[in-house]
């Protein structure tokens, strides 16, 4: 029995899905989403996504919670948006962005110039004192998290000083140092 997948997926006001055949796509204010599935039946009902698996056997009832989840994703992705916030933790780590260029200084020769996708809005900021934060939006969840990733390997975190680039709020395993 999954406990997710029987859940409802409960429809805002502004939003609207359409099925047709085995793809769903979900419009919204903030842009427009399609996912294709397979070995379960989706139909809307009451201003509800209910998701149904056709059979018992394991492959079905693990993408049964799968696919309630992805259009559980869909649907608040484009009523509210996704953010993701990396912060650059070092001495001279800095971030700018024109439209969708990020240019990183992480401590390398050179400075590392990335481009974002159009989908995610990117914006820097950088208060003096504080450490500069770099903030993702999008209404794709899978897009900021891919793009927050990419971004964050550059520079992972290291364990003894904690330098590099880390999610806010994210909390590191610190190691201990030589001792004398």
């Amino acid at each position: 029995m999954s406990r997710v997948g029987n859940n409802p997926v409960a429809i805002p006001e502004g939003v609207t899905v359409e099925i047709n055949d085995n793809v769903v796509t979900v419009k919204g204010k903030l842009g427009e989403l399609s996912q294709e599935f397979s070995t379960v039946s989706v139909k809307v009902e009451d201003g509800n996504v209910l998701v149904k698996r056709s059979s018992e056997a394991k492959d079905h009832k693990s993408k049964h919670g799968l696919y309630r989840a992805l259009f559980n994703n869909m649907v608040e992705g484009v009523s509210k948006g996704f953010t993701k916030e990396l912060e650059l933790v070092g001495v001279g780590y800095r971030a700018n962005n024109q439209g969708q260029k990020l240019e990183l200084a992480l401590g390398f020769s050179h400075n590392i110039v990335l481009n974002i996708a159009p989908e995610v809005k990117v914006e820097t900021i950088s208060d003096k004192g504080k450490n500069p934060i770099i903030k993702l939006t999008s209404h794709d969840k899978q897009l900021v998290g891919q793009v927050a990733a990419k971004i964050r390997s550059f520079r992972r975190p290291e364990p003894y000083k904690g330098k590099g680039i880390k999610y806010v709020g994210e909390q590191l395993r610190r190691k201990a140092g030589k001792t004398a």
